[in-house]
């Protein structure tokens, strides 16, 4: 029953429990799918915003220094004012730290620098933007990243050369800084030729000054490998010293720059975490609900029907008394009080069959009571009317006495029958010679057999066959079955009587030639007040089991219809 109920509780659980467990997958993937694109996305737009402040910043430089240049181009300037013009421009404008007009040869025509000027032409190592040229990256005196910017200076009355101006990117270093994704994403900038130029982690700082490759980056990796296959922007997860991270990179075309901005997957990813958490605490406590919910509605599904099978079990086993309480109105209740009705109707109608069987027991009594005891009283009340007109013939005193011995002998056997069969006698066990016994039976039975037109024939075994038994009862069985079998073979027709001995059981069979008996009879052959004649109580047989059984024997029937019937009786052989 246990098995039944578990067997409930999971199919309704698979049923409730499975959508609900694809849905908790989908849904957590979806959701690490979705928030590592939301976060991916969002940290790309802040490193592409900071690409295109980054090439603003340096576009605004070249801005300046083409305003200068166009100032330097009126002609009738002397030294002095273009020497005025760039110590004007050096201080309205701090990123430069020195501007400085150099004719064709390189020599300094005019410096906003006190003293020696220090800056040069660009060399071929120098990176054009746009219309201008940079130089790579070094450092000043105050260790901050500095670089040179130059634009050509035409002629047209005034000096042809270079306009030469050497930026400071200071400020390219606290926007760098200020740039923060949560509490733990930095920016970094990384050059074309993989230079560490800013970076956003204060313990980073170092590397920039020391100028560090930055060529085994991952994502500088891709970049120079051609992995990213020319996107402005790529992303990739990567291990690092402060663990696992997600980077993202954002060109800056102009300057062949890279802007990365990484953050820890612990903290980008910390808000998924937590709705993947909160999701699947919030599956497992629906999952345990369900499970809860299944198996007590299970219980209750499952409730009536163990009823149903405890009452059935008790009407099976004849307590009709047994009721099933079912407290619903669904068809579990209907069947619960179908049940208690039907309940109810099989003790009326055991009732009404226990009236009828004993109303037909007793009839079939009174039957054979009329019938076995009526007959013998009939011969003695006839017996007696004539012995009073005969008392003095002598030979009439005779037969009425042996009537008087065979009928009263006839009513004593009925009155054994019956009560053996409701209180067998104990019997008397002794040794036993069965063929001596038989031969003893048959011999005194073979006159009045002789009487009723048949042959009496005794087939017995050629050795000694000894059983323990009790010698009366035995002669009881044999004679009963020899007179059953003589009733039902008509005149001219054989009663056979045979002894044998089968491994170590004896075997003691009686054959006729008569009628037969229907092969639906024979189950019952042996059933109190069951008989194949039609007068009688059908005691004889029931009694002879009965006896049998009490010696530790067997008998059974064998019957062809229209060919004759063979009981035979099986006793262990006396060791």
């Amino acid at each position: 029953m246990n098995r039944i109920t578990t067997r409930l509780v999971v199919l309704l659980g698979t049923a409730a429990i499975v959508p609900l467990l694809l849905y908790g997958l989908v849904s957590v993937l979806s959701l690490q799918q979705g928030t590592r694109a939301t976060v991916i996305e969002g940290n790309t737009n802040v490193a592409r915003r900071a690409a295109e402040h980054i090439e603003l910043y340096i576009d605004n430089s070249v801005r300046i220094l083409h305003a200068v240049a166009a100032d330097l181009q009126h002609t009738g300037l002397e030294r002095w004012q273009q020497d005025r013009i760039l110590k004007n421009f050096v201080l309205q404008f701090p990123e430069f730290s020195e501007i400085t007009l150099l004719d064709q040869s390189g020599r300094a025509v005019v410096s906003s620098r006190i003293g020696k000027p220090g800056v040069s032409i660009p060399g071929a190592d120098s990176m054009q933007f746009k219309d201008a040229y940079m130089s790579a990256f070094s450092q000043d005196d105050d260790l901050l990243p500095t670089a040179v910017l130059a634009v050509r200076q035409s002629g047209n009355g005034a000096v042809a050369g270079w306009l030469v101006g050497r930026v400071s990117l200071e400020e390219l270093w606290r926007m760098v800084d200020r740039i923060r994704v949560g509490n733990q994403g930095v920016a970094l900038v990384v050059t074309g030729a993989g230079q560490l130029l800013a970076h956003g982690d204060p313990e980073e700082k170092a590397h920039v000054a020391r100028g560090d490759d930055m060529r085994s980056h991952p994502l500088v990796a891709r970049l120079t490998g051609g992995d990213t296959k020319g996107a402005a922007t790529f992303s990739d997860e990567y291990g690092g010293a402060r663990g696992q991270m997600l980077g993202v990179a954002a060109r800056v075309p102009a300057l062949g720059w890279t802007v990365i901005v990484e953050q820890p997957q612990t903290e980008a990813y910390a808000i998924a975490s937590q709705l993947r958490i909160q999701l699947v605490l919030a599956i497992g406590v629906s999952l345990l609900a369900m499970i809860a919910v299944g198996y007590y509605q299970g219980r209750r599904f499952i409730t009536p029907i163990f009823n149903l099978m405890k009452g059935t079990r008790a009407l099976a086993a004849g307590r009709l008394d047994e009721r099933v309480a079912i407290d619903s109105t669904d068809e579990f209740g209907q069947l619960g009080s179908a049940f208690n009705n039907m309940a109810d109707h099989l003790i009326e109608l055991q009732a009404e069959v226990r009236k009828q069987e004993r109303q037909a027991t007793f009839g079939r009594i009174a039957a054979g009571l009329a019938h076995d005891i009526s007959t013998p009283i009939q011969n003695l009340g006839n017996a007696c009317k004539l012995i009073v007109k005969k008392f003095d013939d002598l030979e009439y005193r005779s037969v009425f006495q042996r009537t008087i011995e065979r009928e009263l002998a006839l009513v004593r056997r009925f009155l054994d029958d019956l009560r053996q069969l409701t209180s067998p006698v104990p019997l008397q066990r002794s040794l036993l010679e069965v063929n001596k016994a038989v031969a003893e039976l048959v011999e005194s039975m073979t006159a009045t057999v002789q009487h009723a037109g048949l042959d009496l024939v005794a087939d017995l075994a050629g050795e000694s066959i000894h059983i323990t038994g009790d010698q009366f009862a035995l002669n009881r069985v044999y004679g009963n079955l020899i007179n059953n079998a003589c009733q039902a073979t008509t005149p001219g027709g054989t009663v056979t009587i045979r002894t044998r001995v089968d491994g170590q059981t004896a075997v003691i069979a009686v054959t006729d030639t008569g009628s037969g008996i229907p092969a639906e009879r024979l189950d019952s052959i042996f059933d109190e007040f069951v008989s194949t004649k039609r007068q009688g109580l059908g005691l004889g047989l029931a009694v002879c089991k009965k006896t049998v059984e009490q010696l530790g024997g067997t008998i059974t029937v064998a019957s062809v219809l229209g060919q004759g019937t063979t009981f035979t009786v099986r006793f262990p052989l006396a060791g």
